[in-house]
């Protein structure tokens, strides 16, 4: 298993995780018809653009075979105006690599690149029944906003969590 920065021949590779974790994790969420609509083509144009982007912040994991079966991005979203702060925008794993540790080492790289940028709280949103929101806030999240959003003409709670110390966080994944 590698976890390494994605380069721009990877969007493919990210937009295939993307669209099939999107798929597992949100089913039964998200209404079905907008899972099916999602576009790997669609997602491979948007992840050369996120990944060329110089702020962007991608990295993926790579099994022993070279296939990408995960990723996880960060910048600081626009909506973000807390000085010396970014945020943690996905993380992502092909589902039947879940539970094995690999998402701890996505979590794990993108909170070495926020403490070598010099950023103190880092933010994520998520989606209220998204089960991720579990393995943040054991890492540490705070939940400190709910609001509404809609996808795929469903009204869904999105939860606003902040890390307060990167720091304490790289502390916490280093000793578990």
């Amino acid at each position: 298993m590698i976890i390494r920065r994605a380069k721009s021949d990877d969007a493919q590779g990210i937009a295939e995780v993307h669209v099939d974790s999107w798929r597992s994790t949100y089913q039964g969420i998200i209404p079905d018809d907008f899972l099916d609509n999602l576009s790997v083509e669609q997602r491979t144009e948007l992840w050369k653009i996120n990944i060329a982007k110089e702020e962007n912040y991608v990295v993926v994991a790579e099994n022993n075979a070279g296939q990408i079966i995960g990723f996880a991005d960060a910048w600081k979203r626009d909506s973000n105006a807390v000085e010396n702060a970014s945020d943690l925008t996905s993380i992502y794993l092909l589902e039947n690599y879940q539970g094995k540790g690999i998402g701890k080492r996505l979590f794990q790289a993108q909170f070495a690149h926020f403490k070598k940028m010099g950023y103190e709280k880092i933010f994520v949103e998520v989606l209220e029944e998204n089960k991720t929101r579990f393995f943040y806030e054991y890492y540490g999240a705070k939940l400190v906003q709910t609001v509404q959003i809609k996808i795929g003409g469903k009204i869904l709670n999105e939860l606003i969590y902040v890390w307060e110390k990167v720091d304490d966080v790289i502390e916490k994944i280093e000793s578990r």
